[in-house]
């Protein structure tokens, strides 16, 4: 990871909600600069190599596709020095396992375990 990032950091207080009579405590927030959607990245890309932006843009929104079906079919995607994706679920329980269905699902995620480099 990048040392730019401490960059992007800002100092907060946040109060903790279980005990009101305590003195706030200083955090550290993660804050967004902006957005970078498929459209910025193929202009990158395309000014990083010999490819044209027409391209560059079509060969990510395959890479989204194929992305996305990976995970519909149960696959971690794994993205070299960017890490892991994954889909996870976060369900109630059942006393009988013949009594779980879709219904159980409270939230469906997608995880990202950042890379070790």
């Amino acid at each position: 990871m990048s040392k730019n990032i401490l960059a992007k950091l800002k100092v907060r207080t946040r109060k903790n909600p279980q005990d009101p009579t305590a003195a706030p405590l200083y955090y550290l927030q993660a804050v967004s600069t902006g957005t970078c959607d498929l459209d910025r990245l193929a202009y990158l890309i395309s000014n990083q190599s010999t490819v044209r932006e027409p391209d560059c843009l079509a060969v990510l929104h395959a890479f989204v596709h194929n992305m996305l079906d990976e995970l519909e079919q149960g696959r971690i995607v794994e993205l070299g020095r960017l890490g892991n994706f994954q889909i996870g679920v976060g369900s109630t329980g059942s006393v009988l396992a013949e009594d779980v269905s879709l219904s159980n699902i409270k939230r469906i995620a997608l995880n990202y375990r950042p890379s070790k480099h």
